[in-house]
C-alpha cells in the first residue's frame, strides 16, 4: 500500500488542490493530509483500492503497465473518499481514524458537497484520460458507484428491520463493499490490456476479496481492540449493527441466538454490560466460528479466480500479498 500511496499522491493531491479552497481543505482533512487548521499530519488511510488497481495492472502487464493505471487508481480512491464522507454523515459517525469526522467539524452540508465534488472529479479524471476507451472505464466505475449506493441503501433499510437474513446481508455487502474493490481490480487489469476473460477473473478475485474485507471488518467491529481500531469496544454491537457474524449468530436458532435477538429488538440504549453479553452471545451462537470458516472459504475462492487467468503465479504476488494483509489486519 505504501507504493500505491506514493504513486498516486501527485495526481491525487493535484486533483484535490484544484477544488474550491474550502472544499479542498475539508477533503484534505478527511483524507488525513492535514488537521482542522491545515497543519500537515499524514494520517492517511490504507489505500487498499488504488493498491488493488495498480497490482492488477502489474499482474496483467508487468511493471510498465503500472504507470498507465495511476489515473484509474486515483479515480477509485476519490470514489472511496466520497463514500466515506457520505457514510459518516448517514451514520452520524463522529470518529474516523482516531479523530473527529469531517461533517462533525465542518457541518453536514459542506461535507456532503465535498463528497459530491470528489465523485465528480473521479469521473472527470477517467473521462479525460488518454487511456484506451476511457468511456468503457468510466462506465465500469459508474456501475461500481451505483452498486455501492444500492448497498448503502440496503444497509440503511436494515437499521429499521428486526430480521435480516444472511443472504440479504451478503447482497448488501456485495454492493456496499465489494463493488468498488472488484471494479478497481477490473479497471487495473483493463488498463494493462487484459482480455475480457482475464479481466473478468481478476474482477471475480476482487469480489471475493471485498466480501473477505467486510467480513474481517465486521469481526473487528465485534471483537477488535479499541486501542487499535479507534472505535469503542464492541462498537458494532453497541449500535445494533446487523453485520455478517451477528446475522449468522441470529440465524443459528440457539438459545444464545434468541437472547441476542431479544436484546437487538429492545428499544432501550445498550449499556456496557449489555454489549459484553451480546458479544458473548454472538460467539456462543457460532457467529465467530462461522466467520472464521467463511474467511477461509473466501480466501481460497479468490485464489482460484487468479489461477483461472493462467498467468505466471509470480504475477499475482502483489494481489496475494494484499489479500494476506486484509486477512491478518487488526484495524
Amino acid at each position: 500500500m505504501a507504493e500505491a500511496r506514493e504513486l498516486i499522491s501527485p495526481l491525487h493531491r493535484a486533483t484535490i488542490a484544484a477544488l474550491p479552497e474550502e472544499i479542498s481543505h475539508i477533503a484534505g482533512y478527511h483524507i488525513g493530509w492535514w488537521d482542522a487548521n491545515g497543519r500537515p499530519c499524514g494520517r492517511t488511510g490504507k489505500h487498499i483500492r488504488p493498491a488493488l488497481a495498480l497490482a492488477s495492472a502489474r499482474a496483467m502487464g508487468g511493471d510498465a503497465a503500472v504507470k498507465s493505471a495511476i489515473p484509474v487508481a486515483v479515480a477509485v480512491e476519490l470514489v472511496h473518499d466520497f463514500s466515506l464522507l457520505h457514510d459518516d454523515v448517514m451514520d452520524k459517525g463522529t470518529v474516523r481514524r482516531h479523530r473527529p469526522t469531517a461533517w462533525s467539524l465542518f457541518g453536514t452540508s459542506k461535507a456532503v458537497l465535498a463528497g459530491d465534488l470528489l465523485l465528480a472529479e473521479a469521473y472527470r479524471l477517467l473521462a479525460s484520460s488518454d487511456l484506451d476507451d476511457p468511456g468503457r472505464l468510466t462506465k465500469i466505475l459508474a456501475q461500481a458507484v451505483h452498486d455501492l449506493c444500492v448497498g448503502q441503501a440496503l444497509d440503511l433499510a436494515f437499521e429499521n428491520r428486526h430480521e435480516v437474513t444472511l443472504a440479504e446481508t451478503r447482497s448488501m455487502v456485495s454492493g456496499k463493499t465489494c463493488a468498488l474493490i472488484a471494479g478497481a481490480c477490473e479497471l487495473g487489469a483493463l488498463t494493462a490490456g487484459a482480455d475480457a476473460g482475464a479481466a473478468a477473473a481478476v474482477r471475480a478475485f476482487g469480489d471475493h476479496l471485498g466480501m473477505l474485507f467486510q467480513l474481517v471488518d465486521d469481526m473487528l467491529g465485534v471483537w477488535g481492540d479499541p486501542r487499535v481500531t479507534g472505535k469503542p469496544v464492541g462498537a458494532d454491537v453497541a449500535s445494533r449493527k446487523k453485520s455478517l457474524p451477528v446475522v449468522a449468530a441470529l440465524e443459528a436458532g440457539t438459545e444464545a441466538s434468541r437472547s441476542l435477538s431479544a436484546l437487538y429488538r429492545s428499544a432501550r440504549p445498550l449499556t456496557g454490560e449489555d454489549v459484553a453479553k451480546a458479544t458473548q452471545w454472538v460467539e456462543e451462537a457460532g457467529g465467530r466460528a462461522w466467520a472464521d470458516a467463511e474467511a477461509t472459504r473466501l480466501r481460497q475462492a479468490a485464489q482460484d479466480c487468479l489461477e483461472q487467468v493462467g498467468a505466471d503465479a509470480g504475477a499475482f504476488n502483489d494481489l496475494l500479498s494484499l489479500m494476506r494483509f486484509l486477512v491478518e489486519r487488526n484495524a
